[in-house]
């Protein structure tokens, strides 16, 4: 007998997070810059003055959420990758970072979840963008309970966060923990698989002697559990990131400095833009980021 398991896209746990919270914690407001305000209808009736969308204005939307967040508020705001992160970037430095205050940033698209939209929709470099900014936590979950349960805690808190949602989604979800969380022992190498690349990982490493760690949330990084696993294995360290490659490399070079050790990174790729449409499996097969593309590349670095 088979059991039907329903589940949830991140997208609608965030939405259902958002409305129980704004019903239990009057200092919680939503700013959508259109992206998903339908969504929001019945609450922005019932919270009017705490349910706001703010149309196609995305540097407003940021340049608000500084503003309430002055006030006492906790904002979130919330629209895909791009408009969220590359557009409002100097609202994002000065608004909320200069001035100090906190804010809870929750996109959606990934790298490349909606492909028919082509480019304008994607953005892989958004987390290396967070990393010229400090004081910022950044999570990436890879299973909608996990996002359920970082979005509470954000939402809860009074630092910046960025939360990264995606489309794509591991079978079972892990522990939500501040570290990696060790998902398989072995001595040859370390891998860190952060967010929805899990499965992908698992698969490619099925029959390797390797460590795997797993992150749903990647800055502040790890760096004491890397070091860790690496002090069981091999210094051979691959990462895999669902954004653009390389992204962590500065981490691991800073958790390992006095450890000799070698790096392969794996993510988006930095040489070309991938001109393409097909779906998201076709771009995780073009960005190496597949499971049989992760098997050849990482046992061909372990060898």
């Amino acid at each position: 007998m088979s059991i039907q398991v329903d589940r949830k896209l991140m997208r609608s746990v965030f939405v259902d997070t958002v409305i129980e919270s704004l019903a239990t914690d009057p200092k919680v407001v939503l700013l959508t810059a259109d992206i998903s305000s339908w969504s929001f209808d019945e609450a922005r009736v019932t919270y009017p003055d705490r349910v706001i969308n703010v149309g196609i204005r995305e540097q407003a939307m940021i340049g608000m959420a500084g503003g309430l967040a002055l006030n006492g508020f906790r904002p979130v705001a919330h629209t895909y990758t791009p408009f969220l992160v590359e557009r409002p970037f100097e609202q994002i430095k000065l608004d909320l970072g200069h001035q100090d205050v906190g804010a809870v940033l929750v996109s959606i698209g990934g790298s490349y979840d909606d492909l028919p939209r082509g480019r304008t929709h994607q953005a892989p470099g958004d987390v290396a963008l967070f990393d010229t900014l400090p004081g910022w936590t950044v999570h990436v979950p890879g299973h909608e309970d996990e996002a359920e349960k970082l979005i509470r805690d954000a939402l809860a808190g009074d630092g910046r966060v960025y939360v990264r949602l995606s489309d794509k989604a591991n079978a079972e979800a892990a522990p939500v923990l501040d570290g990696f969380t060790v998902l398989r022992q072995g001595s040859a190498g370390v891998v860190v698989a952060v967010g929805p690349v899990c499965d992908d990982v698992l698969a490619a490493t099925s029959t390797a002697d390797v460590t795997v760690l797993y992150a749903s949330t990647i800055r502040p990084f790890d760096h004491a559990g890397l070091r860790a696993a690496v002090t069981g294995a091999q210094p051979n360290v691959v990462v895999v990131e669902p954004y653009l490659r390389g992204t962590s490399a500065h981490e691991v070079a800073e958790a390992l400095g006095d450890v000799p050790h070698r790096l392969r990174s794996h993510g988006i790729r930095r040489d070309e833009e991938v001109r393409a449409y097909g779906r998201a499996a076709d771009h995780d097969r073009l960005h190496g980021l597949d499971a049989a593309s992760l098997a050849e590349s990482i046992g061909d670095f372990l060898r």
